[in-house]
């Protein structure tokens, strides 16, 4: 069983910049992990994955050059680096583990989310 506890969410302005955490307990060496989010009354959408033991990272389009994920597997966290932030990045913000089929999904287990908004 693998527990995700999401941190680092908030509010800020139009192009600042936001680090969020995620703290994985339980087993997720060799598993993929990566982060979603789900804009008011939108679908929930994928955002970026990493490959936890190789490193192979895949990125949305629209965060590619802004957003950087990483890894650091002695503690067992996920980060996403957030900078150059949108109106658009505006969303609830879920960290995910354990994708048997590819770093794009479906994952097994999630975190509860942390609410990212941005104001213009």
């Amino acid at each position: 069983q693998v527990q995700l506890v999401e941190s680092g969410g908030g509010s800020v302005q139009t192009g600042a910049s936001l680090r969020l955490s995620c703290s994985a307990s339980g087993t997720v060496s060799g598993s993929n992990m990566g982060w979603f989010r789900q804009a008011p009354g939108k679908e929930r959408e994928f955002v970026v994955a990493i490959s936890w033991a190789v490193g192979v990272t895949n990125y949305t389009d629209s965060v590619k050059g802004r957003f950087t994920i990483a890894r650091d597997r002695s503690k067992t966290t996920l980060y996403l680096q957030m900078n150059s932030l949108k109106p658009e990045d505006t969303a609830v913000y879920y960290c995910v583990a354990d994708s048997a089929s590819g770093l794009r999904g479906p994952y097994r287990y999630w975190g509860r989310g942390t609410q990212v908004t941005v104001s213009s």
